[in-house]
């Protein structure tokens, strides 16, 4: 009975923490600020009596609010204002020229390729372009504006005006709130990615199934890092450290980075580990602690998007106590001259779970924003290295007007979609055509595996939002009732827009359906009825457009995926290295190379993720590339491994045993490359070589084995080479790893090619 008081309390505190994460994201403050935004103005309408005709106002506050990206407060600010120029454009244009249908065609044409072809500028320019789309759609037939094209316009660009106000008045009471929460989500995440390394030590791991929720957060961290990365050095207010706050939330995105590099190049032989320590509590001990861990990382994320000091879940020194204690108890009784190597991996463990209390400790403490936590703390990189560049030259556009560009591909199916929609919406008498395009539009990615998913769930959540409409509107009659229900939908749809798009295409319909029914009740049951059989339309459509026109195919793009992350690895792996050899390290540098590694790392797991759901014709040598994936997973991890070693160790009497297998690993890296290149000639030749064996530490391991024989562990644990040989034993691990490691990956390689030439 007492467990299972125990596991319902469990349930109920990971319910409310996950309630926690949610009310506190920018997410949710996303939601509340475009439900509000356009839901104030129409009330204001409604009292006065003019809510109809000036439904053009809260619609142009949805869709320009939508085009505001986390990001540094100029470039929202910019992507803001072009957003409305734009849309008023497009509106005004499309409406003065709807009864044309000749015009109509060429405009979908223009506008089709032209704002769908903007996504090659980044995100940010895209939002505008889809925005843009979703305003030509609205515009398309008579049901905005009737006749008063050139007043619509302008009430929808007053819409879009109110929001810039309503940002620029929210930006200046809380310039700390975004960053905030998005380094609060940061760390959330990270602890995810923790708990997930945690079931690495638990008994019979599922190793496949935790490699890929390892790959899943890896992504999800990686598009954190990037928006941070731009807000954080792009405001000026954040790099030059002009506030203790600034000061402390640069510090704390600094660390969550190093915490990310800590927990990645903890990878192990966890299969060797089991072996040799499954009949031991001592694994199941540190994977609790681990998790632990995780949920004290997630305390913090919370407390960094609340602004208020983090509360320790539990005592961390006791707990890191524990499981030093037991790996000493086990130590004194059960390591030999044998099993050594076993308890030296075990070590490692110990002192990686130490430092990341430490770190975990100093974040606890860094949440309470005192002064003191940020006192000696420099910027010791160069931010605009670490910035996310941008082009905007029109040279990037007129290159990727080619059928060999993706986005180029992507724009030409867009605009095909929208001409067949039109043309059905034309001959099908349904009282909401322009449903059809608005589906065809936030359907469509360049992506199939991402078409595919939005597809299912903006049928699936039209079909429930529509029931559930029906549902509410035969049992519930009260009109305030019905309005803090439409008020709720509005803003969990547009919270949960960016991260699960199921969710916000059933609020979204409920939404939409509701403030029918409050504008025009008398139609509320054709409106049922249009809204799914559009969407059943739409949906068909871009579904065939994705699967038949132009299709880009994952499997066409994973070469140059895994020539960037095979170069990425190499570069970050000579600088690393380069420091056994005597070199001095920069850290500015390496930093910089671990940033590109893990990007690239992240950006081969996303491609092959997303071949998972490409039809399985398209789905060509997956066991092979998923072993890579794997494999490169390893490689940057064991590389990470090395620069925390490198930034620490200083044994230069092994510089040249270590400088011949660097030479020959930077050989074998290079050899992979090649193959990719086209240019294998010698691959076979280098994978078949062996990594040359460390003599000088093969002689020092000999001697500290006959001294645990001869004189006993207490006695040999005084000699000053145990500590020696344990940081040594570990790099040279380590070497060894990445060379075996990059030879798989030559074989894999190999392998694929010889698949491709049957």
């Amino acid at each position: 009975m007492l467990v299972l008081q125990k596991l319902r309390f469990g349930l109920y505190m990971n319910y409310l923490d996950e309630f926690k994460k949610f009310i506190s994201s920018h997410y949710l403050s996303t939601g509340v600020r475009l439900t509000l935004g356009a839901v104030v103005p129409s009330l204001i309408f409604q009292h006065y009596g003019i809510l109809e005709e000036m439904i053009a106002f809260p619609l142009g506050t949805l869709l320009i609010g939508g085009t505001d990206n986390p990001g540094p407060y100029k470039r929202r600010r910019n992507s803001l204002i072009i957003a409305i120029f734009t849309c008023f454009t497009v509106a005004f244009v499309t409406g003065f020229l709807r009864h044309i249908h000749f015009i109509v065609f060429v405009e979908i044409i223009v506008f089709g390729m032209l704002f769908s072809l903007v996504g090659v500028y980044g995100n940010r320019v895209n939002s505008i372009g889809l925005i843009s789309l979703l305003v030509f759609v609205f515009n398309i037939d008579d049901h905005l504006s009737g006749d008063l094209v050139f007043r619509t316009a302008l009430i929808f660009s007053a819409g879009g005006l109110w929001y810039f106000v309503l940002f620029l008045i929210l930006n200046k009471l809380l310039p700390y709130k975004l960053i905030q929460q998005l380094l609060g989500e940061n760390f959330v995440e990270l602890g995810e990615l923790l708990s997930v390394k945690a079931g690495y030590y638990f008994a019979n791991p599922d190793y496949d199934a935790l490699f890929n929720k390892m790959i899943h957060q890896q992504v999800i961290l990686r598009e954190n890092h990037e928006n941070l990365r731009e807000i954080l050095f792009k405001t000026r207010e954040i790099v030059s450290e002009s506030t203790n706050k600034s000061r402390i939330l640069m510090l704390m995105f600094l660390d969550s980075i190093d915490l990310f590099e800590r927990i990645l190049n903890s990878q192990q032989n966890y299969a060797n580990l089991h072996r040799a320590f499954d009949h031991t509590k001592v694994l199941r001990l540190f994977g609790t602690y681990i998790t632990w861990l995780s949920a004290e990382i997630q305390q913090i994320g919370i407390a960094v998007q609340t602004g208020f000091p983090s509360q320790r879940k539990r005592d961390l020194d006791e707990a890191f106590n524990k499981c030093q204690k037991a790996f000493e108890r086990m130590r004194e009784t059960n390591m030999t001259h044998d099993n050594m190597e076993d308890f030296i991996m075990l070590r490692q463990i110990l002192n990686s779970l130490q430092d990341v209390t430490e770190r975990v400790k100093k974040l606890h403490r860094a949440t309470t924003y005192d002064a003191e936590v940020s006192v000696g703390h420099k910027l010791n990189v160069e931010a605009e290295n670490f910035i996310p560049k941008q082009e905007y030259h029109p040279r990037i556009l007129l290159d990727n007007l080619s059928l060999k560009s993706s986005h180029f591909r992507h724009a030409v199916r867009v605009t095909i979609g929208l001409l067949l929609g039109y043309i059905t919406s034309l001959f099908l008498e349904v009282g909401h055509g322009y449903w059809i395009l608005l589906t065809i539009v936030v359907i469509l990615k360049p992506a199939f595996s991402i078409t595919k998913q939005r597809n299912l769930h903006r049928i699936g959540g039209t079909i429930v939002g529509v029931i559930s409409s029906f549902v509410l509107l035969y049992v519930i009659h009260d009109g305030t009732a019905l309005f803090i229900i439409m008020l709720l939908a509005m803003i969990l749809a547009y919270s949960f827009l960016k991260i699960n798009y199921f969710i916000a295409s059933t609020t979204i319909t409920l939404y939409v359906i509701l403030s029918f029914n409050f504008l025009n009740p008398q139609h509320i049951t054709a409106v049922l009825q249009d809204r799914v059989t559009d969407t059943i339309i739409g949906s068909i459509i871009a579904y065939l457009i994705s699967s038949y026109v132009l299709p880009v195919w994952e499997h066409t793009q994973i070469n140059q995926y895994i020539s960037d992350a095979l170069n990425a690895n190499r570069k970050y792996f000579d600088l690393v290295a380069a420091k056994f050899t005597g070199k001095a390290l920069d850290i500015n540098e390496l930093k910089l190379l671990r940033k590109d590694a893990i990007i690239a790392m992240a950006n081969l797991s996303d491609n092959f993720q997303k071949m998972l759901s490409e039809p399985k014709r398209q789905q060509l040598n997956m066991e092979e590339y998923h072993q890579f994936v794997a494999t490169s997973h390893m490689l940057t991890s064991y590389i990470a491994s090395l620069s925390t070693y490198a930034q620490t160790l200083e044994y230069l009497d092994f510089s040249v045993e270590f400088e011949v297998m660097i030479r020959q690993i930077d050989r074998q890296l290079k050899a992979a490359t090649d193959i990719i290149e086209g240019k294998a000639e010698n691959s076979f030749e280098i994978a078949r070589e062996s990594l040359p064996q460390n003599q000088k530490l093969l002689a020092l391991l000999t001697k500290r084995k006959k001294e645990i024989k001869e004189l006993g562990i207490e006695v040999a644990d005084q000699s000053p080479a145990r500590r020696m040989l344990s940081d040594l034993k570990t790099v040279n691990g380590l070497f060894e790893l990445i060379s075996t490691i990059t030879i798989d990956e030559i074989k894999i390689l190999q392998k694929i090619k010889a698949l491709k030439t049957q």
